[in-house]
């Protein structure tokens, strides 16, 4: 069980990775789009997290459930957000920001709401 929840903690951060550096390929380009990098890191983050989870809670250990519903919340906006813009040619300068800001501040949750302070 825990090499899956290692497994699945490695997928998790590949997939915020994956997100984070097709937001980051752009911040340069004056016009900003859904890219694929950000479609299959969103949709790998979201998904692997819920598996992750769900190791997590047939695990032993305890599970922050405020701390997964804040992660829970956040992953899906960005995936709402990235999934209905995916097809459209170009984003508004504030849904780029936006995108970015709620993936730092999922990975800033994820790293510093340690489950020992929850």
């Amino acid at each position: 069980m825990e090499t899956l929840r290692l497994v699945l903690l490695f997928v998790h951060i590949l997939g915020f990775a994956a997100l984070l550096g097709g937001l980051l390929v752009q911040v340069r380009e004056p016009s900003k789009s859904v890219n694929a990098l950000m479609r299959d890191g969103a949709g790998t983050a979201f998904l692997a997290g819920l598996l992750l989870v769900g190791v997590l809670e047939a695990g032993d250990g305890d599970v922050n459930h405020a701390k997964i519903g804040v992660k829970f919340a956040i992953g899906l906006v960005i995936l709402v957000l990235v999934m209905v813009n995916l097809r459209k040619p170009s984003i508004p300068q504030g849904l780029y920001f936006a995108l970015l800001g709620l993936t730092v501040v999922n990975i800033a949750v994820a790293v510093f709401w340690s489950p020992a302070h929850a």
